[in-house]
């Protein structure tokens, strides 16, 4: 397993961030994931001089607030690498610095089987293949004006991204424009208060792991209105509660797994999302991705085997990217 720790660490250092002997790393971690953080920065010294580590600890999914109170905290860093359990991706600090150019990954590490997600198979994913695939319909995903989303199990979704830009990650931060994701997707930061229909919960219900039987939500002007009374839904329910804020309610990213190692087992969060064949709503925060809505927090529910369209366009069919067909009007 610790080949496997080292393996996950040198992706994130080598492949990812890309680190010159020139730049200064920040690495922000928890006493949790000091392993991890550890064989990180025994990779990053390897490559350049100075490499720091903050640590926050006490905090749990309440993590990204620390860090929109406190916007100038990775100011001094070429690179920023968040190895905590929770994403910091959405927050005002990793907004700030990916405006000034430097680069940032969000590594949230966050597993419920006592393996290190540096240690996960999926880290090994060809991030050229993955943009590769996010290149056969991105183009469609930047024209459009309406996703709509449907799946077998039930969902029917309509979302608005008029005046937004989908965006790609796949763990590498130059291909991501600075930044990016061991999430390794394709997102659209979606309107908040535009999505309607149904959406049936059938893979993950991400930081909270397996979704055991399927959870219906209805949403409606952006919200989460009603969710099934089931012992997952309950769960839910609770947990975005948990957090005190309107917000979380609210759907504000669209985005489907582009990871085709990735397996939705309800083990790691960042897997469940980047598996292949599945997409996900996300809810809360997104002003990093390009949305409006601040909140304490940000979380994601995914689904299996979509059809997706952008306008009339389809772009994947039962969880396979498909090539759009021209439209043609008379």
């Amino acid at each position: 397993m610790q080949d496997k720790l080292l393996r996950g660490a040198s992706i994130v250092v080598r492949d990812w961030v890309r680190l010159k002997p020139w730049q200064s790393l920040l690495i922000v971690t928890s006493n949790n994931y000091m392993r991890e953080a550890i064989a990180i920065k025994n990779c990053a010294l390897k490559r350049t001089v100075r490499v720091d580590m903050l640590i926050v600890d006490d905090v749990g999914k309440d993590v990204g607030i620390c860090f929109d109170k406190n916007e100038n905290a990775f100011d001094g860093y070429s690179a920023i690498i968040a190895a905590t359990e929770y994403s910091l991706v959405t927050t005002l600090a990793a907004k700030r610095v990916i405006g000034q150019g430097k680069k940032f990954l969000s590594l949230p590490l966050s597993t419920s089987d006592g393996v290190s997600m540096l240690e996960y198979d999926f880290m090994t994913m060809d991030t050229k293949k993955s943009k590769l695939m996010a290149n056969i319909i991105v183009d469609y995903l930047v024209e459009c004006s309406t996703l709509r989303v449907e799946t077998k199990a039930g969902t029917h979704l309509t979302m608005s991204k008029k005046g937004r830009n989908p965006g790609f990650y796949n763990g590498v931060c130059k291909d991501g424009k600075g930044f990016s994701s061991a999430s390794i997707e394709l997102y659209v930061p979606i309107i908040e208060e535009a999505t309607e229909g149904i959406m049936i919960v059938d893979c993950s219900l991400g930081y909270l792991g397996k979704c055991h039987e399927p959870v219906k939500l209805v949403l409606q002007r952006g919200r989460i209105i009603e969710i099934e009374d089931n012992p997952c839904g309950r769960k839910l329910k609770e947990y975005i509660e948990s957090y005190g804020d309107e917000g979380l309610f609210y759907a504000s990213e669209f985005g489907i797994g582009l990871n085709t190692i990735s397996k939705c087992r309800g083990r790691c969060y960042v897997e469940d999302e980047s598996a292949y064949g599945t997409f996900h709503i996300g809810f809360g925060r997104n002003l990093a991705l390009g949305g409006q809505l601040e909140a304490r927090g940000h979380y994601d529910l995914i689904s299996m085997a979509p059809n997706i369209y952008a306008d009339n366009r389809q772009i994947m069919s039962d969880g396979i990217i498909i090539i759009p067909e021209p439209v043609f009007y008379g």
